[in-house]
């Protein structure tokens, strides 16, 4: 039963799926974290042409297992242990193709974290979302905070993690942090069919789109401005960038297919 608490699936086009169903609440443990850390090497080995993060159950996650805190004895054994939670954001938003997250329910603490490290985030009209990590006396330290704050401002972020309130889908989508608000009914293949038309999409040019945003967090818009020009050049190396282009010649716009080569 373990092994399918986390499965990934992936399809002809090239879509990969990956499920998180722990029930009754999806909290992050030790087992979880090691099935989650396989399955983005499993996405960092054979890349995906776009990912959908979704989750079982009535909730998205109700957050970390406690009992997880608990059993750190010292502030150093504490340290590798959020040291490698961080690392699994991290590898989740340098993925080099479009990631998607889909929260139906309630979003606590590590799943907010790892929805703010994808690239879009779709959430039903009923979901809710928190950072509560103050109930326990500790910050968030997946990333959560610096991404929030990166999409909604630091003001905003501060709010959030400080009174560890739960804020519902269209507060957060008008904070800028969830992109589309979707309704319940038929949430998850609403989100399917976002995913897939980025998997079938221009693969290549996204993946662009994302280094170029990744300078622009880093540097602003005069490190952006560095090196957009030369990430967009590579792309007239690709079969997709090519076939788009004499597709618009004979036939007009919207009819190019795209391969991700």
């Amino acid at each position: 039963m373990a092994a399918q608490q986390v499965r990934l699936e992936r399809d002809a086009v090239g879509l990969a799926v990956l499920t998180v169903d722990a029930p009754p609440l999806n909290l992050y443990t030790a087992e979880l974290q090691d099935l989650l850390e396989a399955a983005v090497e499993d996405l960092e080995d054979r890349p995906a042409r776009a990912l959908l993060v979704r989750f079982e159950g009535k909730v998205v996650s109700g957050g970390v297992d406690v009992g997880l805190f608990a059993a750190q004895q010292t502030s150093a054994q504490a340290k590798a242990l959020l040291d490698q939670m961080l690392e699994l954001t991290d590898r989740v938003a340098a993925l080099p193709f479009p990631t998607v997250f889909a929260a139906h329910g309630l979003c606590l603490t590590w799943a907010f974290e790892v929805a703010v490290a994808c690239d879009i985030v779709l959430a039903a009209r009923r979901a809710t979302f928190g950072l509560v990590e103050k109930v326990v006396g500790l910050t968030p330290t997946m990333g959560g905070t610096q991404r929030l704050a990166a999409r909604a401002g630091v003001g905003r972020a501060k709010e959030f993690v400080m009174t560890g309130e739960r804020y519902d889908a269209a507060t957060l989508e008008r904070w800028g942090v969830v992109n589309r608000v979707l309704p319940d009914e038929g949430f998850d293949d609403a989100a399917l069919e976002f995913t897939v038309a980025l998997a079938t999409g221009p693969t290549l040019a996204h993946a662009a789109t994302k280094r170029v945003l990744a300078h622009f967090e880093s540097g602003g818009v005069a490190e952006a401005n560095e090196h957009v020009t030369t990430i967009a050049a590579e792309l007239f190396d690709s079969e997709d960038l090519r076939g788009a282009v004499r597709s618009f010649l004979a036939d007009g716009p919207g009819r190019a297919t795209f391969s991700g080569r």
